[in-house]
């Protein structure tokens, strides 16, 4: 077993992919990355520029290739889909980006492949939860990136109001990767205190910050055009606990069975990853108000779902 390749297949070379490969070639110790993507060119460009990186870090193999490269394959990495435009939300995507989904899942699957799948494409749940579907495959070896992006950017929210460093809080965003998201402030802690017994916090602060969370991506698109490095790196922490069993806990989009009393949905919750994919989802205890808005999340998650059927 400790002589295993590591092989990663990545799927969509765009922006978020390429930074993800990036990110993957210098914390993560892999053997191979293939690299597939409907612009081929583009592709072997960014896998010759991509290879420079390996003395300097960790020595890997890097490459293009086809579906079928996914069958010995540890994780397979889905970035591909239409992105988000100014002004649109997530969930207008499903429509564009579900039929694209359909053409990458299943000859994966088709080629053998018994790994994991990591998602970031957009609307990420619902996406996620349909890789679940196309794929046949057991939910804790599927994985979205949730909130994992929207909790960093609360993170980093709350650090610059309450003028403390990013690792001295711990908060997430829950529910749907989108509009219906909301902040966890019940449960949130910096520097260990309970984040709501700070003397120099209010509500309308609180607020404020969620609302700037949420508007934050469009606010990048508008002035660069897309977001990537922050998913990135998720995607890279994901596939780490993945290839290296680190049981590292952070918010995805977690298949829930009964937590939050909801089922058969993915949503953003924090959950442990280790090499079989999904370890354990965790509750996070929420305040009545907080409990209202999740479930709230998973009604527009179901309601999506439906109509993509």
């Amino acid at each position: 077993m400790l002589n295993k390749r590591r092989k990663v297949l990545l799927v969509g070379d765009g922006a978020v992919g390429s930074s993800f490969a990036f990110s993957l070639l210098q914390n993560c110790g892999i053997d191979e990355l293939v690299v597939v993507d409907v612009k081929k060119e583009h592709a072997e460009g960014d896998v010759l520029d991509l290879e420079d990186v390996t003395p300097m870090m960790m020595p890997a193999s890097l490459r293009t290739g086809d579906y079928s490269d996914a069958a010995d394959a540890d994780i397979v990495v889905i970035t591909a889909g239409v992105p988000r435009k100014p002004g649109e939300t997530r969930l207008d995507l499903v429509n564009k980006n579900t039929k694209i989904l359909e053409s990458i899942v299943t000859p994966i699957v088709n080629s053998g492949f018994d790994g994991c799948f990591v998602v970031s494409a957009n609307p990420v749940d619902i996406l996620t939860s349909l890789t679940q579907h196309i794929s046949g495959f057991p939910k804790n070896r599927v994985i979205g990136t949730g909130t994992s992006l929207d909790s960093a950017r609360l993170q980093v929210g709350l650090a610059k109001a309450l003028d403390v460093s990013t690792s001295d809080v711990d908060a997430y965003i829950l529910g749907e990767h989108g509009d219906s998201s909301f902040a966890a402030y019940n449960e949130a802690t910096v520097g260990g205190k309970p984040l709501l017994n700070l003397p120099n916090v209010d509500r309308d602060q609180l607020a404020a910050i969620e609302d700037d969370v949420k508007k934050k991506g469009g606010q990048i698109i508008r002035q660069k055009g897309a977001t990537f490095y922050g998913v990135a790196v998720s995607l890279m922490k994901i596939c780490r606990s993945i290839l290296l069993d680190e049981n590292l806990v952070m918010p995805i989009s977690a298949p829930l069975s009964g937590q939050y009393g909801l089922k058969d949905v993915y949503l953003g919750t924090p959950a442990v990853i280790n090499a079989g994919g999904i370890r354990q989802v965790i509750e996070v205890p929420l305040s009545d108000e907080e409990l209202a808005k999740m479930k709230n999340s998973a009604k527009k998650m179901n309601e999506i779902l439906l109509a993509a059927e």
